[in-house]
């Protein structure tokens, strides 16, 4: 078929737009405008529900998901995605979301599920816009190698690795009037940790740390480089920390949580290597001129009788007291959690360990809880309707409600 005008000049925005992006001198300036479906005006890239991403164009729709045409949009009868190759950094995505021809309602993920908008809703012939800020990472450390990715974050998890920035369209009514995307600089909340704080990549799984962007306003970044199964020494030696470092300017936060895989050492000096190893980091991070927050490890299910995580939680007490350090006990707020929940603790849990949409969801409450609570100037970037958390009182679990994402697998993650 031959092409089109319209198809030839939308091929010419997106080369103009992804040189761009090899131009290091243009980065920090590098925006996309992109419009679903409708007329556009100049420097706007048209998409239509055939736009599907490829390499030689670098955007469009992720193949699986079926977008329809709507009045002044795009929909789909499930979640969709929609990727951009970008470089490395932090980025404002402001999208425009409602249709013309009838009710909206529309749940933003990014790259491994991040919640980053929940539950925006529209009526018909309404249009509502809204921010939030998306980190996209590579392993690549500048200059000085990489992180030592496991094979999992080659596959199932590499759109938390790769060179795209991914969004996925969920909850009812998912509908997209218009996206915009810009890279800006921001403070940086870095998060390292375990299987229950980083991006799980499937249903039902999920952490509080993927959670957790939906509580801000578009001012921060939040960079989750926790991953399953890993100690603070396993970190250490992968290259995260050592990667975070790289990237970390002051006024940036690093949020450390581990402890769940640490109990399992059977060295007779683990309990004192654990705690000297957050000393190093948290004098690498405030070297760096940012600020480490540490983070109890939240109980395991049976945790709500009797303690699980043997001396770890109170080891990182002890830190915090030491290095006058900010301290978020999720520890003790998490067993006020689970006993709240009395009958219903289940249904925060996928098993033992891991929890579900609504365990972390409540979980990263406790978090914010937390921020606001140490008084961090951190608390400022929290969404104005976010008004406290009580453990002794979490949203009811009959009426929560998550738009569950399309990937899905009862394969349990590493660690335990």
């Amino acid at each position: 078929m031959k092409p089109t005008l319209s198809s030839l000049l939308q091929r010419f925005l997106g080369t103009v737009a992804l040189a761009l992006v090899t131009s290091a001198g243009a980065r920090e300036q590098m925006a996309f405008k992109f419009n679903f479906g409708g007329p556009t005006a100049p420097g706007v890239i048209s998409i239509s529900t055939t736009n599907i991403y490829s390499d030689a164009i670098g955007y469009g729709f992720e193949p699986g998901g079926r977008v329809l045409a709507a009045d002044g949009g795009i929909t789909g009868t499930n979640a969709f995605y929609f990727s951009v190759r970008l470089p490395e950094g932090n980025y404002r995505v402001t999208v425009t979301l409602g249709s013309a021809d009838g009710p909206s309602t529309t749940t933003l993920k990014a790259e491994l599920r991040r919640l980053m908008l929940y539950h925006v809703q529209t009526a018909p012939g309404r249009f509502v816009t809204r921010s939030c800020i998306v980190n996209v990472r590579t392993p690549e450390i500048a200059g000085d190698g990489a992180v030592r990715l496991k094979p999992r974050e080659k596959t199932s998890e590499r759109w938390d690795w790769d060179d795209q920035l991914t969004l996925e369209f969920n909850d009812t009514r998912p509908c997209v009037h218009s996206l915009a995307i810009a890279r800006v600089d921001v403070p940086t909340v870095f998060i390292l940790g375990d299987s229950t704080v980083c991006d799980q990549p499937v249903e039902p799984w999920d952490s509080w740390g993927q959670m957790l962007p939906v509580f801000f306003k578009p001012e921060i970044a939040i960079a989750n480089y926790a991953e399953s199964g890993e100690t603070i020494a396993d970190s250490l030696a992968r290259n995260r920390f050592k990667k975070v470092f790289s990237l970390m300017k002051p006024g940036d936060y690093l949020f450390i949580q581990f402890g769940h895989n640490d109990m399992k050492s059977k060295r007779p000096d683990a309990l004192e290597q654990y705690k000297a190893d957050y000393k190093k980091v948290i004098a690498e991070t405030r070297a760096k001129g940012g600020t480490p927050v540490l983070v109890t490890s939240m109980e395991r299910k049976a945790g709500v009788k009797h303690p699980t995580l043997e001396g770890y939680p109170e080891a990182v007490r002890q830190v915090a007291k030491e290095e006058d350090c900010p301290l978020i006990d999720l520890n003790r707020m998490s067993v006020v959690f689970y006993r709240a929940l009395g009958t219903n603790l289940d249904k925060a849990f996928v098993d033992g360990t891991h929890h579900d949409n609504y365990g972390s969801y409540e979980l990263a409450k406790c978090v914010v809880e937390g921020i606001q609570q140490d008084r961090l100037p951190l608390a400022k970037h929290v969404v104005d309707d976010f008004k406290g958390f009580n453990p002794a009182h979490p949203d009811p679990v009959d009426t929560f409600y998550m738009p569950v994402s399309p990937k899905y697998s009862m394969v349990k993650p590493p660690g335990n």
